[in-house]
C-alpha cells in the first residue's frame, strides 16, 4: 500500500513562540513528506524506509542472541510471516558478535532480510554490530549517559560538556555507519531518558525530543543522513504528542529535517489490550500522515505482530480522505499537550450524566440493550449505561453551520456523510469552539453501518483507530461502538478502549513489554500468572518488565512493577523505587500480591465481583 506525499502543512502551534507544523490538515490526509533511507540492498531483499515506499511492518527476535540457531529460525519465521525489518538486541560485546553467524546464517536460508540491532548501554557493542548489520538502533537515554534518578541542576557549560562526551561515544559509530553504508535508527524511550535530559526538559515529550535531536546533529555535523526517528512509550497519549511534537520540530529546524518515522507504543501487552492501544497510538499517526515504519509489540510470540501491522495498514485508507479539507476554523485540540475539551455537564437519562467533570461514558444500540439486559445489572463495572435511540441527542453535519437550541444538549454527528470519522469529530469539535459553545459530543466509531458484519479483529483496529484517537485529542464525553455487532463484544471493547487510552479504569492496568533476547524470564507465562492473580484489582496499574533497560522509567506511572534483575531472579518495585531484590522467580508472584496487600490495595477476588 502507497500513501501519497505532499508538502503542504499547517501551522497550528507555537512551542517557545514559533510557529511550528506537525500535519498538513486535522480534516484531510496528506501523507508527511520523508526522506528516504536505505537499509540494506534494496534491490537484493532490502528496503527503502520513508519517501514514496510504503508503511513496512517489522518486529524482533525473543531469542537469546547467543542462541544461533534459535535466532536464525525465528528471523526465517518472520519473514515467512512478512517483516521486512528484523531487530536483535545485542546488549554487550559478546552478544554483538554473534551477530555475525546470525546474520550469515540468515543469509545462508535465502533471505537477505536486514538486520536490525538493538543497543542500549555499549557503545562497544554497537561498534561491533555496525559490522554485521544494516543497521543499529541507540536509545539516547542509555547510549553513553545515565539514568540514575538523580536530582542535579546542570549549568550551561556542564550541559555543553556532556554533550561533548556523547560526541566521543556516539561519534565513531556515526563514522562507521557512513562508511559500512549502514542506518541508524534514533529511538528514544519514555522510560529512559537520562537524568541530563530529566533535569533539564522532565519526564515530557519535549525531553524526548531534545534527546533524539541531541544524537541526530551529531550525525549531521558528519553529513550523515541515513537514519530515522523513533518515540516510544506505554501511554499511546504520550506517544502521540512526542511524535506531534517531534514532527513539528523537525519542520521547523528545516526541509532537510525530513527523517523518516518509526511508530510504536513500546510494552503494549497481550490479546485485545495489546492491539487495542496499538492501534490508538500508530492508527492516530497514521491516519494522520505521520510514519514509515510500524511495530505492534505484543507479550506474544513475535509473528503474530506482523498479522496485526499488516491489518492495521489495511484499515487506514478505510479511515481516511484526500477529498476534504477545511480552513479558517479553530484547531479544536491541543495537538502537543493532553487536555480533555471542557463540556456543560448534562443528564443523559435519569441515572446517568455526562460531561463536565463526569467519565465518559458508554451507549449501545437498542439492539445491544435487548441482548445483553438480562446479562448485566447496575453493580457491574462492566455495563451499558445510555440506550442511543432513546437519548436526547443532536445529530448534525459539521461540513457547514449548524443552530443549537441548548448548550445542556448532547451534539454527534448525522450517520451517512462519506467524511471520515475522525475528521468529522474533529471539524465538529472545532464547530463548535468557533460558536463559542461547550456542548457535550457523542462519539460513534463509524458513520455508516456495513451490509455485512465486520470481522472481530477488523472492527476492534478499526474503533480503536477512530474513538482512541479522538479520546487522546481531548474529544469525546459519550462513546458508541456500532461496527462490532456481536453485542458482548462491542460493549467489552468500548471499555477496553475507555482504558487503553486512559479515560477510564475497570480492571487492572497492566504494561508488558513484548520480550526479546535481554529477557529473564518467560515473559508470556508469568504475564498470565500474574493476570490471574491481579486482574480484579480495579484501578490498579502493573508493570511487568523482562530487563531493566526501560523498567523504571515505563514504570515511573505504575503502582507496582515486576523486573528481571538476574537470570531467576526478580525485582519488584513500587512506582520507580526497587523495594525487593533478588526474589526467586518461583516466589516473585506471591511477593509482588504480598506488597499490593502491604499498600492496602488488595482485594479478595470474590469481594471485587460482588
Amino acid at each position: 500500500m502507497k500513501y501519497s506525499s505532499g508538502t503542504r502543512r499547517l501551522k497550528i502551534h507555537p512551542v517557545q513562540g514559533v510557529e511550528v507544523e506537525y500535519c498538513d490538515s486535522p480534516y484531510r490526509y496528506e501523507r508527511r513528506e520523508s526522506r528516504p533511507v536505505v537499509v540494506g540492498d534494496p534491490a537484493n531483499g532490502g528496503v527503502v524506509v520513508g519517501g514514496e515506499n510504503p508503511v513496512i511492518p517489522q518486529s524482533m527476535l525473543t531469542s537469546s542472541t547467543l542462541d544461533t540457531e534459535a535466532c536464525i529460525a525465528q528471523s526465517m519465521s518472520l519473514v515467512a510471516a512478512g517483516c521486512r525489518i528484523v531487530r536483535i538486541t545485542a546488549q554487550t560485546r559478546k552478544y554483538a558478535a554473534n551477530l555475525e553467524h546470525i546474520v550469515a546464517g540468515v543469509r545462508e536460508r535465502g533471505s537477505n532480510v536486514p538486520i536490525v540491532a538493538d543497543i542500549h548501554f555499549k557503545p562497544e557493542a554497537a561498534m561491533e554490530a555496525v559490522k554485521w548489520c544494516e543497521m543499529v538502533r541507540v536509545n539516547p537515554g542509555n547510549y553513553a549517559d545515565s539514568k540514575k534518578f538523580a536530582v542535579r541542576e546542570y549549568s550551561d557549560e556542564e550541559y555543553a560538556e556532556e554533550l561533548d562526551r556523547i560526541e566521543e561515544k556516539f561519534g565513531p559509530l556515526v563514522e562507521e555507519c557512513k562508511k559500512l553504508g549502514r542506518a541508524l535508527r534514533i529511538g528514544t524511550n519514555h522510560g529512559s531518558l537520562s537524568d541530563r535530559i530529566m533535569n533539564r526538559y522532565g519526564d515530557t515529550p519535549r525531553g524526548m525530543v531534545e534527546s533524539a535531536l541531541e544524537f541526530a546533529r551529531i550525525a549531521r555535523v558528519r553529513d550523515f543522513h541515513n537514519f530515522k526517528f523513533s518515540m516510544k512509550s506505554s501511554n499511546p497519549k504520550v506517544m502521540i504528542e512526542c511524535y506531534r511534537l517531534l514532527t513539528a520540530r523537525l519542520t521547523e529546524l528545516g526541509p532537510d529535517w525530513n527523517y523518516p518515522l518509526h511508530l510504536g507504543v513500546t510494552e503494549a501487552g497481550e490479546g485485545e489490550d495489546g492491539r487495542i492501544k496499538s492501534a490508538i497510538g500508530i492508527g492516530s499517526l497514521l491516519c494522520d500522515g505521520l510514519g514509515d515504519t510500524i511495530r505492534v509489540s505484543l507479550t506474544e510470540d513475535s509473528t503474530n505482530e506482523i498479522a496485526v501491522c499488516n491489518d492495521l495498514i489495511a484499515q487506514i485508507p478505510e479511515l481516511i480522505s484526500q477529498e476534504n479539507n477545511f480552513s479558517g476554523l479553530p484547531l479544536p485540540y491541543n495537538p502537543f499537550e493532553y487536555s480533555r475539551r471542557s463540556t456543560e455537564q448534562i443528564d443523559i437519562n435519569e441515572n446517568v450524566k455526562c460531561g463536565g467533570d463526569q467519565t465518559v461514558r458508554v451507549a449501545v444500540t437498542e439492539a445491544v440493550w435487548a441482548e445483553l439486559m438480562q446479562k448485566t445489572s447496575p453493580e457491574d463495572d462492566v455495563k451499558p449505561e445510555a440506550i442511543y435511540e432513546q437519548i436526547d441527542v443532536l445529530e448534525v453535519d459539521p461540513r457547514g453551520p449548524f443552530e443549537i437550541g441548548s448548550e445542556a444538549q448532547l451534539i454527534t454527528v448525522v450517520d451517512g456523510l462519506t467524511l471520515p470519522v475522525i475528521a468529522a469529530f474533529r471539524l465538529l469539535a472545532a464547530r463548535l469552539k468557533d460558536q463559542g459553545r461547550n456542548n457535550p459530543v457523542l462519539l460513534k466509531d463509524c458513520l455508516t453501518i456495513d451490509a455485512d458484519p465486520l470481522k472481530s479483529e477488523t472492527a476492534l483496529l478499526r474503533a480503536s483507530v477512530v474513538i482512541g484517537s479522538l479520546l487522546c485529542d481531548g474529544i469525546g464525553d459519550v462513546i458508541l461502538i456500532r461496527g462490532e455487532r456481536r453485542a458482548e463484544k462491542s460493549l467489552k471493547l468500548a471499555y477496553n478502549i475507555l482504558q487503553a487510552s486512559g479515560c477510564r479504569s475497570v480492571k487492572t492496568d497492566y504494561v508488558a513489554c513484548p520480550s526479546c533476547g535481554r529477557t529473564l524470564f518467560d515473559l508470556q507465562d508469568v504475564t498470565a500468572a500474574i493476570k490471574e492473580r491481579t486482574g480484579h484489582l480495579k484501578g490498579v496499574k502493573i508493570a511487568i518488565m523482562g530487563c531493566i533497560v526501560n523498567g523504571p522509567g515505563e514504570m515511573a506511572d505504575a503502582d507496582f512493577g515486576y523486573v528481571g534483575g538476574a537470570p531467576g531472579k526478580i525485582n519488584l518495585y513500587v512506582g520507580k523505587e526497587a523495594v525487593r531484590f533478588n526474589v526467586p522467580e518461583t516466589d516473585a508472584v506471591e511477593s509482588l500480591v504480598d506488597l499490593i496487600k502491604e499498600r492496602d490495595l488488595w482485594v479478595d477476588p470474590v469481594e471485587a465481583a460482588l
